[in-house]
């Protein structure tokens, strides 16, 4: 089944409620892990970094991207209640580290899973802590290309079992024409485990990512697409989310297993559609059948048409009639 990853990322807004609000829907929906993100401003950006379109919330909006993440880290105090809450919640607790010291500081905490974002695919110096420690690591592909995703896995070359990859186009919200679910199929030959971090609108591209093999879905979650923030007009709001949950499971089974077989509800469809073998004409006990003698004829009688080889040749013990169904026992053993 599909390991769901509901991000929440910056969207809690520095206020534990609404984190615990989406918290407790997730566990209400059967969501599997929430994801926040770890981070200090000071350490992660220069105070002249600028926002990224998709983050500004005018034309006017002279707010810098530093200023934005000052406002939205998570204290070390929170994150321990948050992973306590979800413990006692009985949910997944992930978060992304955005440098070494942070990663550090989760380490630390004793969480299961660490979740680097694409933006840090290639920062050697996150990877190379990350690689001496024995947790699940989670990597986000986005900005990326084939070479510069070998080149990380290199780092992890002892312990590439901890290793998912999840494929991610880093826009919000990302085109259909840039998402090239194909791709799928390269990192499937890294071999591990496969995901997709959903930027997209709707639902669509994360149940495509499933039939091709994706085995973790990211998606954004927020209590309102309307509070301020970078990440609320690109997330899913509770209810669209449960739709979105909805779905996957829909497809999950409509995926079913991986080999073919008859299905309970065709037996009786089979029953009467698939054809049986019948006489084509009375004929006389001892009679030597041939291929001539017999028809193919609705409904089916328990011997498949593609058998008819097993019958041929075989002498008839008694007289029988024009479009008699065929039974074994009415043959002689050779």
């Amino acid at each position: 089944m599909t390991y769901v990853i509901a991000e929440i990322g910056v969207n809690h807004n520095n206020n534990l409620n609404i984190s615990k609000k989406i918290i407790d829907f997730c566990v209400k929906e059967k969501v599997n892990a929430v994801k926040f993100q770890t981070f200090e401003a000071e350490t992660l950006a220069l105070k002249s970094t600028p926002k990224v379109k998709y983050q500004l919330r005018s034309k006017n909006d002279s707010e810098s991207h530093y200023e934005m993440l000052k406002k939205l880290e998570l204290s070390k105090a929170d994150h321990r209640y948050l992973i306590s809450y979800c413990k006692k919640k009985r949910i997944d607790f992930i978060s992304t580290p955005y440098d070494v010291e942070s990663a550090k500081f989760l380490n630390s905490l004793k969480i299961d899973t660490i979740k680097i974002a694409s933006a840090d695919l290639t920062d050697r110096f996150l990877h190379e802590y990350l690689s001496r420690i024995n947790k699940k690591i989670i990597i986000s592909t986005g900005m990326s290309n084939m070479q510069e995703i070998k080149d990380t896995l290199k780092i992890y070359k002892k312990n590439l079992h901890n290793i998912s990859l999840l494929h991610c186009v880093s826009n919000y919200p990302c085109s259909y024409s840039s998402l090239n679910m194909n791709c799928l199929d390269d990192l499937k030959k890294f071999k591990c485990t496969v995901g997709f971090s959903d930027h997209s609108d709707g639902y669509m591209a994360s149940l495509v990512a499933i039939s091709k093999g994706a085995k973790i879905i990211e998606k954004h979650i927020t209590l309102d697409n309307k509070l301020p923030g970078p990440d609320h007009k690109a997330s899913l709001d509770l209810k669209n989310f449960k739709i979105f949950l909805d779905k996957i499971k829909q497809t999950n089974i409509i995926l079913g297993k991986k080999e073919k077989f008859i299905q309970k509800e065709e037996k009786q469809m089979m029953k009467v559609s698939r054809k049986g073998l019948y006489f084509r004409s009375s004929l006389a006990e001892g009679k030597k059948l041939k291929k001539s003698d017999l028809i193919a004829r609705r409904p089916f009688n328990g011997i498949k048409v593609s058998d008819y080889k097993n019958v041929i040749n075989k002498k008839l013990r008694k007289k029988v009639s024009k479009n008699q169904s065929i039974n074994l026992k009415l043959l002689k053993k050779n």
